[in-house]
């Protein structure tokens, strides 16, 4: 049981980590433990769940602030290099290579290659990996692509800067695709439809 005890809690302090409560007090979590077996709780079930609640909402707000700063000071940055263009939205590009063929409207299915990154250089979604084009309709996409794809002509490949607030918001998108995220996308396009 020695194994299977340590192993249990191996798993929940990983389960901990992934919720990015890596500061707990840790003989206070292993007190709780004892106590529940023991049927002696400090606290009520109220209690615990508020006070749970509350750390990670704290939690979430913390790390909201620090994604929305550090996401505009890129951009801040990002806007004084060479060849980066700012456009009201906050929507920011860099012209990659120009296109000669159709500009997309917003209502056309555009055929694409694309690699999203996080301004940490996460890749977070590649359709270069996949080996395969994309096809989306741009009334069907986060706002940034829509209004950046409408800029470019057939062959044409660009980088998008795009502002959380152009992208996947204060939710985020999955588990790659955090709340307030600043995203950067090489986009390539292949065809309008």
């Amino acid at each position: 049981m020695d194994k299977v005890s340590y192993a249990l809690g191996m798993s929940i302090g990983h389960q901990l980590q992934q919720m990015n409560a890596t500061e707990l007090n840790v003989d206070d979590f292993a007190q709780a433990v004892k106590d529940v077996f023991a049927g002696k709780a400090a606290l009520s079930d109220a209690e615990a769940q508020t006070a749970v609640q509350t750390f990670f909402e704290q939690k979430a707000e913390e790390q909201a602030k620090d994604a929305k700063s550090k996401g505009a000071d890129f951009l801040a940055e990002n806007g004084k290099k060479e060849g980066v263009v700012t456009l009201p939205s906050g929507l920011q590009y860099q012209v990659l290579k120009e296109g000669n063929g159709k500009k997309p409207s917003a209502t056309d299915q555009v055929e694409c290659h694309y690699e999203g990154t996080l301004i940490n250089g996460q890749v977070f979604d590649s359709s270069y990996q996949r080996g395969e084009t994309a096809t989306f309709g741009l009334n069907q996409v986060i706002a940034g692509w829509t209004e950046g794809l409408q800029l470019m002509q057939e062959g044409a490949k660009y980088r998008f800067f795009i502002p959380y607030t152009l992208g996947y918001g204060e939710r985020g998108a999955g588990q790659s695709i955090p709340p307030f995220a600043t995203l950067i996308f090489d986009v390539e396009l292949i065809k309008v439809k």
